[in-house]
């Protein structure tokens, strides 16, 4: 639990507070949107549990797609190595240490927009901090949540946390190439997502083999096209955006 939501615990932080940060979190959250739309950026929010295999797919996403122009943050409470591991695999990342809190929030993430150049990039990852509850809850201005969830963790991880899942555009299921060697369950799972997603849509990847990669990059491309179908001015709250000279864009003053 961390020291700025409370995280759903309603006797360490009232009801009100909760909807107030929540309220302040989505228009930071529309601002965020406005900026990757009028950008042409695919902006993803990557989610899942610690050691589930966000930056490895990240990894193997750079190799696969060389030709895109790939940029990153990466949350986490205390160190920077996802952010370092990214970098080294050429994704310009920057990373978020955020101390107690167990998510990113729009805010954290629009402070890091002002080293990024968006006019320079194709699609832009956003690796929250490992956590199977909290980061479900937060709008960051993405265009899709998707969750890793590695065959190491069980079959039964979207029955024990269904918001999380819920609110899945996708869910990459990885280390597909352990499977030989484990008890694992593979209808069982699909059948736990089938319960909780409304329109259950996964995806079975190796980032060591490469086995599924040719399936996620190509759910990437056909999001970044419905990119081009919507417009900043269709978007609720859109101001138009002015650039400064340092990579990021500050919305007109009232």
């Amino acid at each position: 639990m961390c020291d700025t939501c409370g995280c759903g615990d309603t006797d360490l932080v009232p009801v009100e507070i909760q909807q107030n940060l929540l309220a302040r979190n989505d228009h930071q959250a529309a601002h965020n949107r406005a900026h990757f739309v009028q950008h042409d950026v695919l902006a993803i929010n990557l989610m899942g549990s610690p050691g589930s295999g966000k930056t490895a797919l990240l990894e193997a996403t750079a190799k696969a797609r060389a030709d895109k122009r790939l940029q990153a943050v990466s949350g986490d409470l205390a160190t920077e190595n996802d952010s370092d591991r990214l970098n080294a695999a050429g994704i310009p990342s920057r990373p978020i240490t955020t101390g107690t809190a167990c998510h990113l929030d729009a805010d954290l993430v629009h402070h890091a927009l002002h080293d990024i150049a968006l006019a320079d990039t194709d699609w832009f990852f956003i690796e929250n901090v490992g956590n199977l509850v909290c980061p479900a809850i937060y709008d960051l201005g993405q265009a899709a949540n998707v969750v890793a969830l590695s065959i190491t963790e069980g079959e039964d991880k979207p029955l024990k946390y269904p918001v999380m899942f819920q609110k899945a555009d996708l869910v990459v299921i990885t280390k597909v190439d352990l499977l030989p060697y484990l008890d694992f369950d593979m209808d069982a799972l699909e059948d736990a997502l089938a319960r909780v997603m409304p329109d259950p849509k996964v995806l079975k990847v190796s980032a060591r083999t490469g086995e599924g990669l040719e399936a996620w990059v190509g759910w990437l491309e056909e999001k970044a096209k419905g990119l081009t179908r919507v417009r900043p001015e269709h978007l609720a709250g859109f101001e138009p955006v002015e650039e400064h000279g340092h990579g990021h864009a500050h919305p007109h003053s009232h």
